[in-house]
């Protein structure tokens, strides 16, 4: 961190706009006065265009998560960048990232040597929430355990997720509160 910034973190969703979870997530950042980034998948600002302007009125800033959702990893180049093409037509931004954390190298490369090139976000705290083994207080306990100046978190803000992603992310806001840490949206 160079000098003279304060310690911050950036707290991420994927997979939403989700009728319950997003709506949650906003009220969240609001009360904590933190930025927060939402990695969307097209289908789902299709579903709820309302919700995604709601993400954008709040000043957080939105990522491509692709069309449908797609593993980069299953799926050949031309099939997967369409998916990502299709997504930026309602999701009017550069960031992006990939479901699962899986793209080829490949795919990689065509992303970032597009004009204008795009900005691929992966994470180094994966919160578990979507895993239905875990309880909630073990999501909260993951991410406050791993988290530092400069983290990126995922969570989901999705139904499978909710149950463990409503009960950690309010915990894991007080936690960076109380460490003075600044809570920022990934750059627009």
């Amino acid at each position: 961190m160079p000098a003279g910034e304060e310690p911050a973190v950036y707290i991420t969703f994927d997979d939403g706009p989700h009728p319950t979870a997003t709506p949650f997530a906003l009220k969240q950042l609001k009360e904590y006065d933190a930025g927060g980034t939402f990695f969307c998948v097209g289908n789902n600002v299709g579903l709820h265009p309302a919700i995604y302007k709601d993400i954008l009125a709040a000043g957080h800033s939105t990522g491509n998560h692709t069309q449908d959702h797609i593993n980069g990893w299953h799926t050949n180049n031309y099939t997967y960048l369409k998916n990502i093409a299709t997504a930026a037509r309602s999701i009017h931004t550069r960031n992006f990232r990939p479901p699962y954390g899986r793209i080829k190298l490949s795919q990689v490369r065509k992303l970032i040597r597009a004009i204008p090139a795009w900005k691929i976000y992966m994470w180094d705290i994966l919160s578990g929430d979507f895993d239905k083994n875990i309880s909630p207080e073990q999501c909260a306990a993951n991410v406050i355990t791993h988290i530092k100046p400069g983290s990126i978190v995922v969570f989901h803000d999705s139904e499978k997720a909710w149950e463990r992603m409503s009960y950690a992310l309010p915990k894991v806001l007080q936690y960076c509160r109380e460490k003075g840490w600044k809570i920022k949206a990934l750059p627009k």
